[in-house]
């Protein structure tokens, strides 16, 4: 049985935690084991850049200060500015890449590292690191994907038409899979090495729903993790309309895909 759980988040000032449990029971996902506890030398965190000098610098002193430099960070890059350049100052491994979009930047980042543990973020400094040992414990408590999500706290930094958008993504998800989600768009998850090696990847646009409805959906153990969001540095990259509507296309096809599997 795989479950969707919002646990009490420690930063959230005694908030209720919320627990929803799902029944998405397709026998993928592996068996558990009691192989030794996940440390920050197991964790690579990864991104996909692109024009992002203004921000990247602060993420990735963030990681290191939070991990003490024992992550990998690896950034898919596509930029015209400095952001690939302050990127390897940082110690990230920088793997060039012409600009195709979300999707394929963060696609090829997922799948690139080799160590077990592959945590997920933005490159605007809209993510808090400090909440890395958090998903890292989640991972060694059992979880296959830990997912951020930002709306659990009103995301208030966030512009009004978007955290609409989001709530109406996380709304039509949870229709279509039949149990409920909060927020599929998030940029912020933690991942077993294997979930992310073991389903293919297809979408673009709307790969950050993907990367949350095809685990969910063939029963692997996703949690919800409450986090604060701040505000993007820097100038956002997507279309709220286009953007918008490719997301909610791709959330219909993967629900769609994904229960047309099980038969």
């Amino acid at each position: 049985m795989s479950s969707i759980t919002a646990p009490d988040d420690e930063a959230s000032d005694g908030a209720d935690s919320v627990d929803v449990d799902a029944t998405a029971e397709t026998g993928d996902a592996p068996e558990e084991t009691d192989d030794a506890e996940y440390t920050f030398d197991d964790l690579s965190v990864v991104m996909g850049t692109y024009n992002e000098e203004e921000a990247i610098g602060t993420v990735l002193d963030d990681i290191e200060r939070v991990t003490d430099g024992r992550a990998e960070v690896v950034c898919v890059d596509g930029s015209s500015d400095r952001t690939p350049e302050i990127a390897r100052e940082h110690g990230a491994t920088v793997i060039e890449q012409e600009p195709q979009g979300y999707g394929v930047a963060v696609r090829e980042a997922v799948l690139t590292p080799d160590r077990p543990v592959v945590v997920t973020t933005d490159c605007d400094d809209t993510y808090p690191m400090d909440r890395l040992p958090d998903f890292l414990d989640a991972i060694n408590d059992g979880a296959d994907v830990v997912s951020g999500d930002r709306l659990y706290h009103g995301a208030k930094s966030m512009p009004a038409f978007n955290r609409f958008g989001n709530q109406s993504f996380a709304a039509l998800a949870s229709l279509l899979m039949g149990e409920r989600v909060h927020d599929t768009t998030t940029g912020m998850r933690a991942y077993r090495r294997e979930v992310v090696q073991d389903i293919g990847w297809t979408e673009n646009t709307g790969l950050s729903a993907e990367l949350l409805i095809r685990p969910l959906m063939r029963g692997y153990d996703v949690r919800e993790e409450p986090i604060e969001y701040a505000e993007r540095l820097g100038e956002t990259k997507l279309d709220p309309i286009e953007g918008g509507a490719a997301i909610a296309k791709s959330i219909v096809t993967v629900c769609l895909e994904e229960r047309l599997r099980r038969f």
